[in-house]
């Protein structure tokens, strides 16, 4: 018994005969026939009596046909989910994703104004925070996705996949002396008020060996904990500092200019996820508007 013997049935309940049932199913007239004599072979059940080339329905029909028109609409309810499922008009109520705080000024935004067009029917709920916290909110499946600084080994029933990378930068004021040299390094630092960020991480772990083994003392004037400020200190004529091209690019806007940090480094970011744990399609296209997002933030001029 399949979905297309149900419907020839509800039809031919309908319209009375194989000819009409043919015309509105777009089917032959034998198609029909064949099609109603397999449902009775597989019922066990006379469902009409031939009567000179017409067909009248037993007793069984009726009382089967209402059977039927519930297995039909139950199956229209369920194709109709699945097409809300697949254009976002329905979906998991809420899609959760962990960024890094330096991205909620402007690259969030961007990443879901298209997003939030094609799936109306998701709520999203941003999580703005370190690299450790992020990796323990997929761990914890607090959230669906997190994009994180990939560093060292990642949390237990963690799959990180790598979506961007970077390059240590400075980035200057405009118009500061610094921005006419082509890189730079430590000794050009000496005695620059610098803006530098995460102090006990291991980025900046090693921008503090750097400079110990050039011989240069750091003049760190502020200390602070996100790219983004750390980019609007620097527009703002307060020092320099040393990040990731990756997050220096999203603040382009801003009257700074950036030169290559010698010794160089890089900076690789992923998107992490569940392990094991196939993601919505609701959670999987908010994964590509991310994605989407990152190659205009990194390629924009």
């Amino acid at each position: 018994m399949n979905i297309k013997q149900l419907e020839v049935l509800r039809t031919l309940l309908a319209t009375g005969s194989t000819i009409a049932t043919a015309k509105a199913m777009g089917l032959s007239q034998s198609g029909v026939s064949r099609l109603l004599a397999q449902l009775e072979s597989d019922l066990a059940l006379t469902l009409f009596a031939r009567d000179k080339g017409r067909l009248i329905p037993t007793p069984e029909a009726t009382i089967l046909a209402r059977d039927a028109e519930n297995v039909l609409l139950a199956v229209d309810r369920m194709s109709g989910h699945a097409e809300d499922l697949r254009n976002g008009a329905s979906g998991p109520e809420t899609v959760r994703i962990g960024l890094p705080s330096s991205m909620w000024e402007n690259f969030a935004p961007a990443m879901l104004l298209d997003y939030i067009a094609a799936f109306p029917g998701v709520r999203i709920e941003t999580f703005f925070e370190t690299t450790t916290a992020i990796n323990k909110l997929v761990e914890e499946r607090t959230i669906d996705l997190g994009f994180l600084r990939m560093e060292g080994e990642v949390g237990p029933g963690i799959v990180v996949d790598k979506v961007a990378s970077g390059q240590s930068v400075c980035v200057i004021p405009k118009g500061h002396p610094l921005a006419e040299l082509e890189e730079i390094t430590p000794k050009h630092l000496r005695n620059v008020p610098l803006i530098l960020i995460g102090r006990q991480r291991p980025n900046r772990m090693a921008l503090d060996q750097a400079f110990k083994r050039a011989g240069v003392k750091q003049l760190v004037k502020i200390e602070t904990h996100t790219n983004s400020s750390a980019c609007s200190y620097v527009a703002h004529g307060l020092g320099v500092t040393i990040i990731s091209s990756f997050y220096a690019n999203l603040y382009r806007h801003l009257p700074v200019v950036h030169r290559p940090f010698v010794p160089r480094s890089t900076q690789e970011f992923g998107l992490a996820r569940a392990d094991g744990v196939p993601l919505s399609i609701a959670a999987q296209a908010l994964s590509d508007a991310l994605k989407k997002q990152i190659l205009l933030s990194q390629n924009s001029e």
